[in-house]
């Protein structure tokens, strides 16, 4: 396997290294088993320096809560594309990452949810998506957080007892540094006829141009530090994943851009260059 240069912010040589070996690389890092958690301290602790500032629209997460009703969207496309009609009411969601709680306060809110299940490793940002929650008094009952990884509420909550409509991975497998393994934890708690739905980011040029050089280091949107282009994921990278573990069907994709002052749109192929949302169905047993 070609070595690993790590990537700079304006080394284009880097960049080119990096996309010779990205294929192998993944490969490795999306089958390679380890017994270590899905939880990257770095990366925990970049988040809990952002916490104060999560439910700001104009702050350090403002494009989370722009993105948002594309999520939504995104859900309901799913549902519709199934040859069975979702349950109209009583919805289960399992929300794994979810940060400060812009989805899952979102989720617990539509009158078809029966209950939010929202799961986060980074302690700061979870008492402040908890802090959020007790403003809304309607949202007791609905929505529970509980500060934990995926492998720490296998421990929690048995699969076998309790499964989900909706398992979400909004802006998550991208800061995993091993997708398969994340995945194969989290596959067993989605129900028969479920979905798993995310969002991400392809690893092209493209991307490492707009979300590393433009929206960190030159547009500051976002803060330095918050990608890794490395463990970006190709949406054939996850379909092959899930079509090849067998038990999965209907595999969707949605590519989005974000455009400075008009916020997310949808764009048909974008994709293979950008931001997307990749959902899959769960076979119904």
């Amino acid at each position: 396997m070609a070595t690993l240069i790590p990537l700079r912010p304006t080394s284009l040589r880097n960049l080119n290294l990096l996309l010779r070996a990205a294929p192998r690389f993944v490969q490795k890092q999306f089958r390679a088993q380890s017994t270590t958690s899905s939880v990257n301290p770095t990366e925990v602790s970049h988040f809990n320096a952002l916490a104060s500032t999560w439910w700001d629209p104009h702050g350090s997460s403002r494009l989370l809560h722009l993105m948002n009703p594309l999520r939504h969207d995104f859900i309901r496309g799913c549902h519709a594309s199934q040859p069975t009609p979702p349950p109209a009411s009583n919805i289960q969601y399992l929300d794994v990452g979810c940060g400060g709680g812009i989805f899952a306060e979102s989720a617990a809110r539509l009158p078809s949810t029966g209950s939010v299940t929202a799961i986060d490793p980074s302690p700061e940002v979870l008492s402040v998506a908890k802090g959020h929650a007790k403003k809304d008094p309607a949202l007791q009952g609905k929505l529970t957080y509980l500060n934990t990884s995926i492998e720490g509420f296998s421990l929690l909550e048995s699969p076998d007892e309790q499964q989900y409509d909706v398992l979400s991975l909004f802006e998550v497998i991208e800061h995993i540094t091993h997708p398969a393994e994340f995945l194969d934890m989290c596959a067993p708690f989605v129900k028969p006829g479920g979905w798993i739905v995310m969002s991400t980011i392809a690893r092209t040029w493209m991307s490492w141009m707009t979300t590393k050089v433009v929206a960190e280091d030159i547009m500051r949107i976002v803060p330095r530090g918050t990608h890794d282009w490395e463990k970006y994921i190709n949406e054939d990278e996850l379909r092959g994943y899930f079509l090849k573990e067998r038990g999965w069907n209907s595999p969707r994709v949605m590519g989005v851009v974000y455009v400075p002052g008009l916020g997310w749109n949808e764009v048909s192929g974008s994709e293979k260059v950008g931001n997307y949302f990749f959902g899959i169905r769960k076979d119904e047993m």
